[in-house]
């Protein structure tokens, strides 16, 4: 979507009052948007854990039996595009619709991709994979921004902690529900389990609306009248065109991997245009601007780690894993509950850490490129025969340290630099640089075909241990203009 002009931007006029809760309503307004949460992390989890393995799974076997690379490339894909709705879906929350009418639209969407995913039908795919996407750009940002509108500016940090690592129970129970039914019964069962778990999200955050106390109940920076014929406009021509895109990939009009890399080619200039077009409009500062643009681009190095748990790994566990447990064989897929599980039992004693946000994302970049240090090792022994499940066990260790330090702060980042009006999409912004790592990520693996994957990792990890190096050797320039 097209950035407002300076005429349509909505920046002439004042911005709208942010709410302030009472204590009470911020208290139970966080956990009714927890556990809608909950439920959309369900899902998105579920669906996570076991999209490559269907997509890579025999025809026989009742998956659609693409190659790794193929598969890997659509899966990031599909990451990415999750992230960079978010931006129009942001807009959308902050223009249109409000945070809660943006939460209930896109939860029902989400909801309906799973139920299409669950039908056996190849083009019955890209339609579901399109409906979550457009749903989850609804989602995400607006949650967050309710998120911070309940708990304060004080707290707003400690809020998207604690909240971060409460939705960590969905991640570790997604993968053991939505895989065992998958795996053991029938792949479009476990999409169903997470159709049936966004659904459940939806009526629980209908129910407790009311204690809300009014946070995002209406757009903070409504359109006139001609701004919203001009948005409506633009709208049906990014319908059209997507759905032109889907028809055409169906039909083999258009090879899967050439679409795939025009959108690789979108995501990864989108965040930076933005931002530029931002500057111009002088919405934020230029020091402060240069500061979260240069944490936000250091951070993609590790959200391109990160992306590698639902792909990369998860074929890893697939295929070079003794899943051997006493006779039964443990699901590829419930290897990834190993990672929230970490995050639940390490974030209550990691939330306290007192450090400088340049400190948290250096520190997160190296324990991100540890962890691929360890599977780099991994991928070495495999070449004799399946090894120990301890290897992913630590790695996704060493990747959950990072990501508890990391994510936090980066929401709490993006919605103390957005000025009134924009929370919902600076918050997407954030999403938006874990999509240019995600879409990277995927590119990297295409390189599987030529590099061993031991030198795969290991080009990862200096990736990582670069973005934290450089953060860390910035950090005196950076951090006066960090509002956290």
């Amino acid at each position: 979507m097209k950035t407002p002009s300076r005429a349509g931007s909505g920046l002439s006029a004042p911005p709208a009052p942010r709410a302030t809760p009472s204590p009470s309503a911020g208290r139970r307004g966080l956990l009714t948007l927890l556990g809608v949460d909950l439920w959309e992390r369900f899902s998105f989890f579920g669906m996570a854990a076991i999209l490559v393995l269907y997509l890579t799974a025999p025809a026989v076997d009742g998956g659609l039996g693409m190659s790794q690379q193929t598969a890997t490339a659509l899966f990031a894909t599909y990451m990415s595009l999750n992230f960079l709705a978010g931006l129009p879906g942001g807009w959308l929350a902050d223009r249109v619709l409000g945070a809660r009418r943006a939460v209930m639209a896109g939860g029902t969407l989400i909801a309906c991709g799973h139920a299409v995913l669950a039908v056996a039908a190849a083009p019955a795919l890209y339609t579901g994979l399109a409906l979550i996407v457009v749903g989850t750009g609804l989602v995400k940002p607006s949650l967050a921004a309710m998120v911070s509108a309940s708990s304060g500016t004080a707290k707003r940090e400690e809020a998207f902690s604690r909240f971060y690592m409460c939705i960590q129970v969905s991640a570790l129970l997604a993968p053991v529900v939505t895989g065992f039914l998958a795996e053991k019964v029938t792949w479009h069962l476990g999409f169903a389990a997470a159709a049936f778990g966004m659904a459940a999200g939806l009526a629980q955050f209908r129910i407790g609306l009311r204690v809300l106390d009014g946070i995002g109940g209406a757009p903070s920076r409504p359109l006139t009248p001609v701004e919203a014929r001009t948005a409506a406009r633009r709208a049906g021509a990014v319908v059209l065109a997507g759905a032109a895109a889907v028809t055409a990939v169906v039909l083999g009009v258009v090879p899967l991997l050439a679409m795939l890399a025009l959108l690789g080619a979108a995501t990864l200039f989108l965040p930076f245009l933005y931002l530029r077009a931002l500057g111009r409009r002088s919405a934020v500062g230029r020091h402060r601007r240069t500061a979260f643009t240069g944490l936000m681009t250091a951070s993609a190095a590790f959200w391109m780690i990160f992306a590698q748990s639902g792909s990369v790994l998860s074929l890893f566990a697939a295929h070079h894993t003794d899943r051997d447990v006493h006779g039964f064989t443990v699901p590829a897929s419930w290897l990834q509950s190993v990672h929230p599980l970490f995050i639940l039992l390490l974030a209550p004693f990691l939330g306290r850490l007192r450090a400088a946000t340049t400190t948290k994302f250096a520190g997160a970049l190296a324990a991100a490129g540890a962890s691929v240090c360890v599977m780099a090792v991994a991928a070495l022994l495999a070449r004799s025969g399946d090894v120990s499940m301890a290897w992913l066990v630590t790695a996704y260790l060493l990747l959950s340290l990072g990501e508890i330090v990391l994510a936090p702060v980066g929401l709490a980042l993006a919605a103390a630099v957005a000025p009134p009006g924009f929370t919902n999409r600076f918050l997407a912004l954030n999403g938006m640089f874990a999509a240019v790592g995600v879409v990277l990520g995927g590119q990297f693996y295409r390189l599987t075909a030529v590099v061993p994957q031991p030198a795969y990792f290991l080009m990862l990890a200096c990736v990582a241990f670069a973005a934290g190096a450089a953060v860390a050797g910035a950090a005196k320039r950076l951090s006066p203009h960090l509002p956290v």
